[in-house]
This record gives C-alpha cells, structure tokens and sequence, in this order.
C-alpha cells in the first residue's frame, strides 16, 4: 500500500469516492429526466453533488488540516453507500 510505503517520507496517499456529480459526464449519463431522477434517487440527499462540493473535500486532503491522514477512502457520495432507495 503506498500510504504504508512512503508515509515515512511525508508522502500521505488518500482517495475521494465521489457520488454523483453534475458536471458534463454526470449529465451525459442521466441525459433524461427519468434517468436523472433515478440517480438522484440513488443518493440519501436526493440530488447529485456539486463539483465544488467534491473539491472541498480534495482541499481538506491537501490542506494541513488533515496532515496525519493517510490511507484514507473518503466518501463524498451523498448517501449513495448507506443510501435504501
């Protein structure tokens, strides 16, 4: 694991695991209404991320702010992981 084999460098290696996002991809995916309804539906907050809201969470990475994480797979999903519909 390279969070395990180069921590001891200063190198921290973590993972966003975003849900989905409403940009180009995102749209072309749900390119109907009822396929952007069905992913929507996918996610506890019943809608589709912002591409901001997923580079928040990239900063908190690369900011100081989570200088002793490493090795982490952060969900920024929205619910979809705990999500029933």
């Amino acid at each position: 694991m390279i969070a395990a084999e180069f921590g001891n460098k200063g190198i921290r290696a973590n993972a966003i695991l975003p849900g989905g996002t409403d940009t180009p991809m995102g749209q072309a995916v749900a390119s109907t209404p009822e396929a952007r309804a069905y992913v929507q539906n996918l996610h506890a907050l019943k809608r589709l991320a912002r591409p901001e809201e997923i580079a928040r969470s990239v900063l908190h990475l690369a900011s100081e702010a989570s200088s002793f994480m490493t090795g982490t797979a952060m969900l920024v999903d929205g619910g979809v992981s705990v999500s029933r519909s």
